[in-house]
């Protein structure tokens, strides 16, 4: 997920890079208010959206790109190549786009086994075709041996958008429901049981899946979406006060409306991760207005990926700006934070 700009109290000042910095968290944030934007800033790049907007004849199209260093590979529920996939088509559904192309850049190491290769590349297709886009474009470089783990993938998509249709956190309003597709952190749990080797009797699954889909299906019904946002890096917590800060808005969500699997939740529980800020890949949280929750989520449970779906919480006219608070299931008030970096790195 490509995330811009929000403003962290007393930053840190750091001389090199930390595996924080690309974690979705204060620091991230720190690094692109502190020195992306400064260098970068312009109007497309300032709209803080996971793609940009901009007119074309008469229509407007979406761009994003992204980059995918996860480890492992390989992993329950998918793999690097659905995930680059995946998640740049999600990227361009946040903005109500609907995928067209994609390129696709491989950076190998000297010595990755050309049949996982395959296998990654075919993954690719598959999820493309599923999702009706074509991958059209790419480059491919080659590092030293012990210089790239196998293999990076960045991908690039690009969407339309019908003229009248306008997601962006700016339409966030007092009263709105907040809505969640399905259920979190299954994608963090998978892919730390696989890097660990950690065996549970139930197996957990990456969410990883193509939402475009599903947001084409809220805007044929007609749903007036204010707002989306694909919760991965950073988790819900982090995607909710990301749209807070930039909404200019505050939120309040229940803890106990939240969806999340048993197994899940006792994986997190025993290895220590809070579920609210473990990534996800295949879950996103929508903002519709307060007489639009019904049918909203009526049409979301009617597909495969929205059968989870839920109100989670509404936009709040009484606390600060910015402000998410987390009504715990034990009735207490929780004031949600970013972390500095992510609980678990190297998750997309």
């Amino acid at each position: 997920m490509t995330t811009f700009s929000l403003q962290c109290p007393t930053p840190l000042h750091y001389e090199q890079i930390v595996l924080a910095h690309g974690g979705g968290g204060r620091l991230m944030q720190q690094l692109l208010d502190s020195t992306v934007h400064p260098i970068f800033n312009n109007a497309l790049l300032n709209q803080k959206h996971d793609s940009a907007v901009f007119p074309f004849g008469d229509q407007q199209l979406a761009f994003t790109t992204d980059s995918y260093v996860v480890n492992p590979l390989f992993f329950s529920g998918g793999d690097i190549g659905k995930l680059a996939v995946c998640g740049t088509l999600n990227d361009l559904a946040m903005s109500g786009a609907k995928p067209l192309y994609l390129s696709c850049g491989l950076i190998l190491e000297e010595g990755f086994a050309i049949d996982d290769l395959k296998r990654i590349l075919q993954s690719m297709q598959d999820a493309a075709k599923a999702g009706g886009v074509s991958i059209v474009t790419g480059d491919t470089k080659v590092v030293d041996r012990g210089r790239g783990d196998g293999v990076y993938i960045n991908t690039a998509g690009i969407g339309s958008i019908a003229q009248a249709i306008t997601i962006a956190a700016h339409r966030i309003a007092v009263g709105d429901s907040i809505l969640i597709s399905s259920d979190i952190a299954r994608h963090g749990m998978a892919i730390m049981l696989a890097r660990e080797g950690f065996a549970f009797d139930s197996q957990i699954e990456s969410d990883c899946a193509d939402v475009s889909g599903l947001v084409q299906t809220l805007i044929t019904a007609g749903i007036d979406i204010h707002c989306l946002r694909d919760v991965t890096r950073g988790g819900l917590a982090s995607g909710l006060l990301e749209l807070a800060s930039a909404a200019k808005q505050a939120f309040r969500i229940e803890e106990a409306t939240i969806p999340l699997h048993d197994n899940v939740s006792s994986a997190c529980e025993i290895l220590g991760f809070d579920p609210l800020y473990v990534a996800n890949e295949g879950c996103f949280v929508l903002f519709v207005s307060a007489d639009e929750t019904d049918q909203t989520l009526a049409q979301l449970r009617a597909h495969p990926l929205g059968r989870q779906a839920q109100k989670i919480g509404y936009v709040s006219a009484v606390a600060n700006h910015g402000e998410v608070i987390l009504q715990t299931a034990m009735g207490g008030n929780r004031p949600l934070t970013l972390l500095s970096g992510e609980q678990l790195p190297r998750i997309c």
